[in-house]
């Protein structure tokens, strides 16, 4: 499932490249000096990493919460429909919606907090923008949670969201390099592409959960092999 995590963040960063690409292009980098403008991006990228496994931590405990309770299985499947669903649905619905109203204080928090960043030029500002960055909004991002959920636990949640975000590195660093990087048809057809690998994956949690006993696409519920063991005395 790592591997999935870290193709859907290459893939899903040709859409980051248009949602955090304005902020990538305000760093304020020395371009004057190559090795200072090369850590300072990698600064810039571990705070971004950070965040993104402080959230696959948080999740995967809750993963983790649901999975003692014996929704292992259940738990897969759900968040594999609600992954095709979310792609299905058109994006105007949720909208009219508007689910993410309630958490609109702390994104304005988050968002004044990185304007004060980029203003500064000191050896924790990029740090700072990149943690900043990592809790901005993304949709792409919330189909990362999903993931970090269905994990069942913090460790394995956390490294899915880190897969994810080591995905998106090489695309966000172009942006910085080339502020219009990726501009046309390209870019769109990958991003009509990110849907397709979204269904998968979510087909992929779905067989994961229905326990069909195929060896690491859809292994048997652990319970289960323990009865079959025990028969054999």
């Amino acid at each position: 499932m790592f591997l999935s995590a870290l193709i859907f963040g290459f893939l899903g960063s040709f859409h980051c490249v248009g949602m955090c690409g304005p902020i990538a292009f305000m760093l304020p980098v020395d371009r004057t000096n190559v090795y200072k403008k090369i850590s300072q991006i990698s600064l810039y990228h571990f705070g971004r990493l950070l965040s993104y496994s402080i959230i696959g931590l948080v999740f995967g405990i809750i993963g983790k919460s649901l999975y003692l309770f014996g929704f292992q299985q259940q738990l897969s499947i759900i968040i594999g429909v609600l992954m095709i669903v979310v792609v299905i649905i058109p994006y105007k619905t949720f909208n009219k919606y508007n689910f993410s109203k309630p958490i609109y204080k702390i994104i304005s928090k988050v968002k004044s907090a990185l304007g004060t960043a980029l203003k500064k030029k000191t050896s924790d500002t990029f740090l700072t923008i990149g943690f900043l960055n990592g809790f901005l909004p993304c949709g792409l991002v919330y189909m990362a949670v999903f993931g970090a959920i269905a994990s069942g636990n913090e460790l394995e949640g956390s490294l899915y969201m880190l897969f994810f975000g080591l995905g998106t590195i090489p695309l966000m660093t172009s942006a910085i390099y080339f502020s219009n990087f990726l501009k046309g048809a390209m870019r769109q057809k990958i991003q009509k592409a990110i849907p397709v690998f979204v269904i998968l994956i979510g087909t992929l949690f779905i067989l994961r959960g229905l326990g069909l006993d195929i060896p690491y696409l859809s292994p048997a519920p652990i319970s289960e092999k323990v009865s079959n063991s025990m028969n054999c005395y």
